[in-house]
């Protein structure tokens, strides 16, 4: 069957399009590999994906498109025809892109109205060992979303885009994998909008020399270090000077794809975080609210 396999990119629209280009390269440890009419592409040095990070100069700060992988053209079109069938609205049908990476993909908009691309065929970057004290992000982790009917946001990213439920936290917080990372997703009730992105470091060591290395930049954590328990991921989370929330996480659970029970675990502080030692919590990330331009294509 054909699915959505990886995490690609994340594109976002900012009202200032320095500050937080300057944040991605010199604060959290990306490089910038293009660069174009008020846009900018960022890699994670750890990971062969072209890019992980797209901006874009905008007048409001939100989200202009969540990337995702396939594996073939055919599983791009098949994708298409199931999205198209869902009742999603379409963006572009699958055609040759012409970022930066190229590759063939569509877009469409989420039930929600956030903005999506599924793709393949994108290019291959280079990439190095991140060592154990670098404190450098090696890839994207996991994405967590907001849904205003979180339950049919699941049914759709499952049955629409292949993924399958690792584990809930009560029956508020769903965890979706769409290969061997225990979650790619996430999805919490709440309005239309990004609660976070997530980038893997390469340990628990890894996780807080970054963390240590933000600090020395004037940037304080907003929850953590922590390490979660559905996921069992170590976390520390921080935001962007363009509101975005953003996260620091290792050790993120490996399990089989097709044959991993999924859980429930019952809130709680030492269920959301099981060390129960990190400074802040949810409460001090930034407050949901529906992102200003859902249903609204970016244009590029």
């Amino acid at each position: 069957m054909s699915r959505v396999t990886d995490i690609r990119y994340v594109g976002y629209g900012v009202d200032d399009f320095e500050t937080e280009r300057a944040f991605y390269t010199d604060d959290w440890g990306l490089v910038e590999i293009a660069a174009a009419d008020g846009m900018a592409w960022f890699k994670a040095q750890g990971d062969g994906e072209h890019h992980v990070v797209r901006l874009h100069r905008s007048d409001a700060n939100h989200v202009e498109v969540i990337a995702l992988a396939a594996d073939t053209r055919g599983d791009v079109d098949a994708l298409h025809a199931k999205v198209s069938q869902a009742g999603c609205k379409v963006v572009h049908p699958p055609l040759d892109l012409d970022a930066p990476g190229g590759g063939y993909g569509f877009r469409f908009f989420s039930p929600d109205g956030l903005p999506f691309e599924i793709s393949s065929d994108v290019a291959r970057g280079d990439k190095r060992e991140i060592g154990r004290w670098d404190g450098l992000p090696v890839r994207i982790s996991h994405i967590v979303l907001h849904s205003p009917d979180h339950h049919a946001a699941v049914a759709f990213f499952t049955d629409v885009l292949g993924f399958k439920v690792s584990d809930w936290l009560g029956d508020f917080m769903c965890f979706l994998r769409c290969n061997s990372a225990h979650h790619r997703l996430a999805i919490l009730p709440g309005p239309p909008c990004l609660n976070h992105v997530a980038y893997d470091m390469v340990s628990a060591d890894g996780m807080l020399r970054g963390v240590s290395q933000l600090k020395q930049h004037g940037i304080d954590i907003r929850w953590g270090p922590g390490r979660h328990t559905a996921g069992d991921n170590t976390f520390s989370y921080f935001v962007t000077p363009g509101g975005f929330a953003v996260e620091y996480t290792a050790e993120l659970e490996e399990v089989d794809f097709e044959t991993h029970v999924a859980q429930v675990h019952a809130p709680g502080p030492r269920i959301m975080d099981q060390w129960g030692i990190g400074v802040g919590g949810p409460q001090t990330m930034p407050h949901a609210t529906p992102d200003p331009r859902l249903f609204q294509p970016a244009g590029v």
